[in-house]
């Protein structure tokens, strides 16, 4: 075929030249490049710094997403936590209420006498079972006629202090 040859084809083939160097050339110098030992290759002070730089911040930045990540757990912890006890605190408050609602109901006099009636077999008086009893209008309360001493509690000094000062 001539270089200069129109191909109608999709698929051009390929022209080999001979600028390009054999693929049996390059394995032999990869070969070399890898069989130096690493003694010889020589990292400049630069580069080492950038390493251990580089190196520090790839474990900042792994610490700072850790601590971010332990921080969310956290918070969801307490916000599920927060939400159980508005749950079980909506759920005591309305048993509370149901409890007033209850005792209202239990202080009506008319429920009160019901329960008295059907419980207890109470029943109302009848002027029959009523008894007046006369009291002469003499006060019952009586006056103190004794004295009340009141001693106070001494601490330990002021003890000590009377007993030598009474004697």
């Amino acid at each position: 075929m001539s270089k200069n040859r129109y191909e109608y084809t999709t698929s051009p083939k390929k022209i080999e030249s001979d600028n390009r160097p054999q693929k049996k050339n390059r394995r032999r110098e990869l070969k070399i490049v890898q069989d130096l030992p690493r003694q010889e290759i020589k990292i400049s002070k630069e580069q080492k710094r950038k390493q251990i730089k580089l190196t520090l911040l790839v474990i900042a930045i792994f610490a700072l997403l850790l601590t971010i990540s332990y921080r969310n757990s956290q918070i969801n912890e307490k916000f599920s936590e927060m939400q159980s006890l508005k749950k079980e605190l909506s759920s005591l408050e309305k048993e509370n209420e149901q409890l007033q609602v209850s005792i209202e109901n239990g202080l009506n006099l008319n429920n009160i006498e019901k329960l008295a009636k059907e419980k207890l077999g109470m029943q109302k008086l009848t002027n029959k079972q009523t008894l007046y009893v006369t009291l002469p209008k003499k006060d019952y309360v009586e006056s103190v006629t004794e004295e009340v001493v009141i001693e106070e509690e001494k601490n330990w000094f002021e003890k000590i202090v009377d007993k030598i000062f009474n004697k």
